[in-house]
């Protein structure tokens, strides 16, 4: 099994904040790229009325998870907590405990790998 954690995160944008939301996407997803190495995968999809909002997001342990969470949490969380609220996360892999412990603070629902494989 692989030491990755990996989640989807989905958000409803709050009324108008469709432009404001976009430009903190933009500083969110340079700041990770520059400063996560052990970010994998960061992608943001947007639905075409820009109200919905999916994050598939995959992280190569549990401490690049909590690197990530720490930096969202003093650099983005009251930013973007203004413009989205979520919805549903669904969490992939196994996270350690304080990984998890963090995760389950976002309402996080949890699913254990039983097969397949990752190229």
């Amino acid at each position: 099994m692989s030491e990755h954690v990996h989640w989807m995160l989905e958000l409803a944008l709050k009324d108008g904040a469709a432009e404001d939301f976009k430009a903190l996407m933009r500083e969110m997803v340079e700041a990770t790229r520059a400063d996560e190495p052990g970010a994998l995968i960061y992608e943001w999809y947007i639905d075409e009325a820009e109200t919905s909002v999916h994050i598939s997001e995959r992280y190569a342990d549990s401490a690049a998870t909590m690197t990530h969470l720490n930096n969202f949490g003093t650099k983005f969380a009251a930013r973007f907590m203004e413009l989205a609220r979520p919805t549903r996360m669904t969490v992939y892999g196994t996270p350690n405990e304080e990984a998890s412990a963090a995760l389950k603070r976002l309402n996080a629902t949890f699913l254990s790998e039983i097969g397949g494989f990752a190229r």
